[in-house]
């Protein structure tokens, strides 16, 4: 329970930087949460759990064909401007577009 408390604390503190930074500088902001502060993170902290190495690998291998899918979920943000969508239209459209991300992600990871 302590291992789990300490992941809960590390995370929530990058979370809760990171979106407290938003507010003064988005730009860099944005390109700290683009960094793989997550993966670093939770990588070490399932090797360090479990200590399975070709576990760790998938889990990499994963994130690696994961993080191009997951930029689907921005397309309606670069489009919103265009396509008069609000927020909230952009989220749930960027959220769909996950759905289907995911889809193309397992296709992916067999192939590998």
């Amino acid at each position: 329970m302590m291992v789990m408390s300490i992941k809960l604390a590390v995370a929530a503190m990058v979370i809760a930087f990171s979106s407290w930074l938003a507010g003064r500088k988005p730009e860099l902001a944005g390109f700290i949460v683009a960094l793989p502060l997550t993966t670093l993170l939770a990588l070490a902290f399932s090797y360090a759990e479990y200590k399975d190495s070709a576990t760790s690998v998938a889990f990499a291998k994963s994130v690696f064909v994961g993080i191009p899918v997951s930029l689907l979920f921005f397309i309606p943000f670069l489009l919103a401007e265009r396509l008069n969508l609000s927020f909230w239209q952009c989220y749930a459209l960027g959220l769909l577009l996950l759905l289907a991300g995911y889809l193309i992600h397992r296709q992916l990871l067999q192939w590998l």
